[in-house]
């Protein structure tokens, strides 16, 4: 027990979490002010399996209906007919080789064509009906508007939303208003829905990013949280839910075939998530962490650590930034849209596309609106 105290002991030493000369006494609540207590981070657990199942009713009663009301087709695609060799390479081998099917076609005596049409059955078996991708997206999209919008309304009259530098002013000392608190933990609670969710829900071709992203922003939200860098940590959500919700919808809008709404979409999307992911983020916050906090708070190690999971969303901004820029080029060129953003199911790999990352948000007359806007 004494091992595991000193080893606790030194975890949470305010040496690592706090600026010098504070200690956790100097941030306990008090009748004049609310700080973040690190103890609150347990309740966004109980709250992801609330809103996991506030998704599947949704999903469920919600979407599903107003996804079949707009002519979207659950179908089931036909079934391979059971052979437990195949189904042993199927499960085990990935992506199979010519000379792996030649080797498969003799110990089931079948011909190299029949087992390259069973494996294509069989893959068809693990693909997402379009209604479930629609019910999907329709969750997330009504989350990120309910997030922003929250996040306008709990950020609006504070002084940090106008002017950056009050969110070193007097830090750490710094309350937590009860919006703030809600904001937090709900952002929390999703994203620790996300993380799990992400391994039953369509496979992406990112999914190794996106679940990179979903454990980075955890982490970011959780040492912004124990630091008392909460005003920070709602600047960022705010600037990341914006863009996500034109993702969503344009895909909503793809699924149920309204083309023309999906280009829209699609090309402010691509504006905003510039603005804001390449723009705003970095030139604003992390500006702000890296070269102007300095001049107000004394740096300590978990500052760090704090800023360097910042970076990291960064480079996956870029990353992604890449993939969307690149399929608004090849569509430009070819006049269609080969892949979608940032959201494809990992079925659609060879067409060159990849939730955030890339979908097939588009059919052959793609980004319409953005070719004739270059005629």
């Amino acid at each position: 027990m004494s091992l595991v105290r000193a080893l606790l002991d030194k975890f949470w030493s305010p040496d690592v979490w706090l600026p010098p000369n504070v200690t956790w006494a100097d941030l306990e609540p008090n009748d004049k002010i609310a700080y973040a207590n690190y103890r609150h981070l347990v309740i966004p657990l109980p709250l992801a399996f609330m809103l996991l199942g506030i998704r599947f009713i949704l999903e469920r009663y919600w979407f599903a209906p107003v996804g079949i009301s707009l002519g979207i087709k659950n179908t089931k695609p036909k079934k391979a007919p059971p052979n437990a060799i195949l189904e042993r390479a199927y499960l085990c081998e990935g992506k199979i080789k010519h000379k792996q099917i030649v080797g498969l076609s003799k110990q089931v005596e079948l011909s190299e064509r029949q087992v390259e049409r069973w494996l294509r059955l069989r893959r068809a078996q693990d693909k997402p009906s379009t209604l479930t991708k629609f019910c999907e997206t329709c969750w997330r999209w009504l989350y990120y508007t309910y997030s922003f919008s929250y996040g306008v309304f709990c950020l609006w009259d504070k002084p940090w939303l106008w002017d950056i530098n009050h969110s070193w002013y007097d830090y750490p000392h710094q309350g937590i208003t009860s919006d703030c608190w809600w904001y937090y933990m709900i952002s929390l609670a999703f994203y620790w829905s996300l993380a799990v969710s992400q391994f039953s829900d369509v496979k992406r071709k990112d999914f190794r990013q996106m679940f990179i992203h979903h454990i980075a922003t955890i982490c970011l939200m959780g040492f912004s949280w124990m630091c008392n860098l909460h005003r920070i940590g709602t600047l960022v959500l705010l600037t990341h839910d914006c863009a996500d919700i034109l993702l969503e919808a344009a895909k909503m809008a793809k699924y149920a075939n309204y083309q023309k709404v999906c280009d829209a979409l699609f090309v402010v999307f691509t504006l905003l998530w510039i603005t804001t992911r390449l723009g705003i983020y970095p030139m604003w916050i992390i500006y702000s962490t890296t070269i102007e906090a300095p001049n107000y708070v004394e740096m300590f190690p978990a500052y760090y650590i704090f800023n360097s999971l910042l970076i990291l969303l960064l480079v996956l901004h870029l990353f992604w930034t890449y993939v969307i820029l690149k399929i608004a080029y090849k569509s430009i060129v070819a006049g269609q849209m080969e892949g979608d953003i940032r959201s494809s199911s990992s079925d659609e790999v060879s067409d060159e596309s990849g939730n955030h990352p890339i979908t097939s948000l588009a059919s052959p007359n793609s980004l319409h609106l953005l070719n004739n806007s270059n005629n």
